[in-house]
């Protein structure tokens, strides 16, 4: 529940990048009672250069769905540059939660029920899709072997050094607070890939609430544009950012900065 004591207002976010292989069939794939429930689902497309932002556009028109509304950046933002533009969408659009569901469906967007459980109850500020906090259920849902074990290496290195303990960090499915995103100045993080380990570790250190639920795993035929070895390193440098902070009682991160906005009409361009 809101400060109100009714039901939060939420917002889906479709991050998309060259993803018009999968992102009709990721929107058709969201359950009726979130079409239904939700505020707002929006779809920002990362200046793909495949027609992502025009096949979302026209299954829009063509099943005559208001709720979904349609952006693209002029520019490439990068992983956690979109997320910027989207967070401040959310905040700005007034919702009390916001979910962010990536376009090229590896993250199962029926979990969402489930997902939005602990903010209906006024039990978290951020929840997380785990892949890991069940044994065995990534590798069965064909996670490769050498993420598996990247995964689980960082993760303990990661638990170590910041005192938490959670199944994993590297999970894209995420749902945030908007009040806990206006007290942290994501807007100052990297547009990078470690953009999700900065997030998660400045709301630990602020004592958010996060809740971390389990969501099957699912490897297709979608592009990983992730380059792992820089990325564990940038997470490990930001990791041990935190724990040394935390050591010396000193709260991380610059104060925000500006990121391109969304224009309020529906199926615009930025």
């Amino acid at each position: 529940m809101n400060k109100s004591g009714s039901k939060p207002r939420v917002g889906v976010f479709i991050i998309a990048y060259n993803a018009v292989n999968h992102l009709i069939a990721t929107i058709n794939r969201i359950p009726d009672e979130i079409f239904k429930e939700v505020e707002e689902i929006f779809v920002i497309d990362d200046a793909s250069s495949d027609n992502s932002y025009y096949a979302a556009l026209g299954y829009k028109y063509e099943h005559k769905i208001d709720k979904l509304t349609v952006h693209r950046n002029e520019k490439n933002q990068g992983y956690g540059g979109n997320q910027k533009v989207g967070y401040r969408y959310a905040i700005e659009r007034g919702f009390d939660v916001v979910a962010l569901v990536h376009g090229d469906g590896q993250y199962a967007p029926e979990a969402l029920p489930y997902l939005l459980e602990p903010f209906y109850n006024g039990e978290a500020d951020m929840v997380f899709g785990s892949r890991m906090s069940e044994r065995g259920a990534a590798l069965k849902g064909g996670m490769p072997v050498y993420k598996y074990i990247g995964n689980r290496i960082l993760t303990f290195i990661q638990n170590r050094l910041t005192g938490l303990d959670l199944s994993e960090y590297h999970s894209g499915y995420r749902l945030y607070s908007t009040e806990a995103l206006r007290n942290i100045p994501f807007e100052s993080f990297t547009n990078s890939w470690h953009f999700d380990t900065q997030i998660i570790l400045a709301l630990a250190e602020r004592g958010y609430r996060i809740v971390e639920r389990p969501i099957p795993t699912y490897y297709g035929d979608e592009i990983c544009h992730v380059n792992g070895i820089p990325y564990a390193m940038h997470c490990l440098i930001t990791t041990w950012q935190y724990y040394r902070n935390r050591r010396n009682n000193i709260i991380s991160y610059p104060g925000p900065m500006d990121v391109p906005r969304l224009n309020r009409e529906q199926d615009t361009t930025i």
